[in-house]
């Protein structure tokens, strides 16, 4: 069978070597979910509940020891990780107080003696899920799954295939039978055909714009419902009446944190000429001063880009945007130096036909434009095929909701970074996909919306 090593993107050093599942295994595992998807259905919502708290607590305990795991595989710096592995844990508790009374039956007003609408799971859910957040995108997609009732199969990145073990082992600890979470490493040529399979009931996917669509075309042609989470070019409006020295710490977290590798990363800034040149001095200051290295150092700000691949690409992608006619201000180089780093760069007089307004920049590299006015910044903001969260700073909050709401994007910020909550649906529209994760519409993405009828 096919192998896939993972390896260590701040020396290259190989971690480990993985066997794909053959045809067989992927049967033994698909009906283990299946047999383990009618028992666990029968629990109720409360035990399942109890159960996400118990795996809650499995991970606060080994919270160091997944941080670690994350930052070898993939190279984010160890505090970040450690952060990762905490917001997992506060999801599982979040869905456990909220998740049973979003799942409860709701009445109806009808003619009939009771009607109601009953959530009920629809069977095994698929996962596909990246390596940029490999706990955290997992745990976003299965655990409201699971507590409705369902159970997950994760085909998880080939380069965290052991963060993918890893939480495996999180929920048989926390009590969960086998078979309610797997971990399944597939190629992807495999992936259509688990699709396809009669005990697959829905798919879950986060990646790019291009694996989105041949899951969409693939869920749609097995009649299965599917959550597309995509990629993303979001913009961050900075107005004239600004916070500078807020706005410009909070957008070198936007652009830098989990290395640039996010897909709601802010990633084109969009100033309004009052404060563009005091904003871009400040902004060019701040990342040039980052720190670039071993991301298991607590003082390292920026660690290395997951594969080798993806760096060679990221700057391929700004050699082409300089010979466009922007202007790097800092960065821009491919380190001499092991390991895939690339430095933070940002990128100024960008517009609206350059690159960065049609593709997604995967890493720590900013685009600066100046708009004319605020007018041109929200037209600028929403002049991309993507649309999957947004930010602006403003002194005005009712200026900045406004602006918000103007945005066309699934999620919108004032005075923030843009970022995922369990309490607030996660997802795009336009080319950054289809469906919502976390909060109630997040749990209810896999269930099937019955209507109840007493006469």
């Amino acid at each position: 069978m096919p192998t896939f090593t993972t390896q260590n993107p701040a020396t290259g050093e190989t971690l480990a070597i993985y066997e794909a599942a053959s045809a067989a295994g992927i049967d033994r595992a698909l009906q283990t979910a299946a047999d383990a998807f009618e028992r666990h259905r029968q629990q109720s919502v409360e035990s399942r509940a109890a159960a996400l708290v118990r795996l809650a607590d499995a991970l606060e305990s080994a919270a160091d020891a997944h941080a670690a795991l994350m930052t070898r595989e993939m190279g984010k710096p160890l505090a970040q990780a450690r952060a990762e592995a905490e917001k997992c844990a506060w999801l599982c508790r979040f869905y456990a107080e909220h998740g049973p009374a979003w799942l409860a039956d709701e009445p109806a007003e009808t003619e009939a003696s009771r009607s109601f609408v009953a959530f009920e799971p629809l069977g095994a859910i698929l996962g596909i899920m990246p390596w940029n957040f490999p706990y955290w995108q997992a745990f976003r997609y299965a655990v409201p799954a699971i507590l409705a009732g369902n159970v997950a199969v994760l085909k998880h990145a080939e380069n965290v295939l052991g963060c993918g073990d890893a939480m495996a082992d999180l929920f048989r600890e926390a009590g969960f039978e086998l078979g309610v979470f797997q971990h399944l490493v597939v190629e992807v040529s495999q992936v259509e055909s688990i699709i396809h399979d009669d005990r697959i009931a829905g798919v879950s996917l986060t990646g790019s714009v291009g694996a989105g669509r041949a899951v969409g075309k693939q869920a749609g042609e097995a009649l299965k419902p599917c959550v597309l989470e995509l990629g993303g070019s979001d913009a961050f409006v900075v107005m004239e009446d600004a916070d500078l020295d807020a706005a410009v710490r909070t957008a070198v977290v936007a652009r830098t944190q989990n290395n640039g590798q996010s897909c709601i990363a802010a990633k084109r800034f969009i100033l309004l000429p009052e404060i563009a040149e005091a904003f871009t001095e400040r902004f060019v200051g701040a990342m040039a001063a980052l720190r670039l290295g071993d991301p298991t150092d607590d003082a390292t700000d920026l660690g290395p880009l997951a594969r080798e691949d993806l760096r060679d690409g990221l700057h391929e992608q700004v050699q082409r945007l300089a010979a466009e006619g922007a202007t790097i201000r800092t960065g821009g180089e491919v380190p001499d130096r092991p390991g895939w780093f690339y430095p933070p760069t940002v990128v100024t007089g960008v517009t609206e036909h350059m690159l960065p307004f049609r593709e997604e920049l995967f890493g720590p590299v900013a685009s600066v434009t100046v708009a004319e006015d605020e007018a041109d910044a929200l037209r600028l903001a929403n002049a991309t095929p993507f649309g999957l969260g947004g930010s602006v700073f403003t002194a005005d909050r009712a200026r900045g909701e406004r602006f918000a709401r103007g945005m066309r994007s699934g999620a919108a910020f004032v005075n923030e970074m843009t970022k995922s909550h369990p309490a607030l649906p996660f997802g795009g529209i336009r080319q950054s996909g289809v469906g919502r994760e976390l909060a109630r519409p997040g749990l209810r993405s896999f269930v099937n919306e019955k209507a109840v009828w007493v006469d």
